[in-house]
């Protein structure tokens, strides 16, 4: 059987979407034209791929299957697009990458701009994700790259410890936790808040450690980046919980107290998930490359997961 990887494309995103029309617009087609894609699919493999139902469609057993091949099918290809690249003058290629929140906001932007400075003919899609939704993604085959943090199950994916990062309690200089070496995050329950905004990683992990506690945050104020939560938490609007990463950076511009919190989950291990290196476009493993540079990582791999426990943002 041969299969054209334009059809290929438009069926991983249609199994990804569960809906065909969402799909078609996606890939700039006309409702029909995808309709007839699809069928034509389904005459080459000979069954059945998808159900169709009033609000989409269903994977059908043989759709779950040929869409794990599909995929593999069109990371072969952008592979050998990639490497022909390099021979016509330059990499060229599109890399996906799935990070959570901390990721997203503090640290990827400037490792990805020197990245793409030096890779000028590479595109980058980069999307937020929750921490145990980024491993599944990987192993499917729908992001090249995942980073994570918190221990969680890596799928059995092969695995990069780059970095080490904590949470720590931000307030202003005058805010009475300023005075404290460290705290537990129960203590800081009665207090205001500056948070992010619902979606991000990070928020959804501290609502579901407050509600463990049995409370609600009492969020004064939802920010999308550090930079203006800091600024927030130093004009003594409210606290926040952010990456020590980020404070530092922002204590730089402004007064910030940071403070030490005891609980276990504070420590967070970051990890950059793949599922073979060596099978990686080159580009790919450039970016891998340059993100264990930056923080002095080495190249270890791992493929063992780590043992399963809370996962922050």
């Amino acid at each position: 059987m041969q299969f054209d990887l334009t059809d290929l494309r438009l069926y991983v995103c249609v199994a990804e979407m569960c809906n065909l029309t969402r799909a078609a617009a996606k890939h700039n087609m006309s409702l029909a034209a995808a309709s007839t894609r699809i069928k034509a699919l389904e005459m080459q493999a000979g069954v059945l791929l998808l159900a169709r139902e009033a609000r989409g469609v269903r994977l059908l057993p043989a759709g779950e299957a040929f869409v794990h091949h599909a995929r593999l099918m069109l990371q072969q290809a952008d592979l050998l697009h990639a490497e022909m690249g390099e021979y016509g003058g330059g990499l060229r290629g599109h890399l996906r990458l799935l990070a959570n929140t901390t990721a997203v906001t503090d640290f990827l932007p400037e490792i990805l701009a020197d990245f793409l400075s030096d890779h000028p003919h590479v595109n980058v899609e980069l999307e937020e994700r929750p921490n145990a939704m980024i491993p599944r993604g990987v192993l499917e085959g729908r992001a090249d790259l995942g980073i994570i943090a918190g221990s969680i199950d890596t799928l059995g994916l092969v695995s990069i410890h780059f970095s080490t990062d904590r949470l720590v309690l931000v307030t202003s200089p005058s805010h009475r936790f300023a005075r404290r070496r460290s705290v537990n995050f129960a203590e800081t329950l009665e207090e205001d808040v500056v948070g992010m905004p619902e979606g991000s990683t990070l928020q959804a992990f501290l609502d579901q450690i407050t509600q463990q506690l049995g409370h609600r945050q009492k969020l004064r104020i939802r920010l999308r980046s550090f930079e203006a939560m800091c600024r927030m938490i130093s004009s003594n609007v409210g606290i926040g919980v952010l990456p020590e990463s980020a404070v530092i950076r922002n204590q730089l511009a402004m007064p910030l107290a940071m403070v030490e919190l005891r609980d276990e989950w504070s420590v967070r291990e970051r990890h950059l998930l793949m599922r073979d290196r060596a099978t990686l476009p080159v580009y790919a493993q450039a970016l891998v490359d340059n993100l264990c540079r930056h923080y002095d990582a080495g190249r270890l791999l791992s493929a063992s997961p780590p043992q399963m426990l809370a996962a922050s943002g």
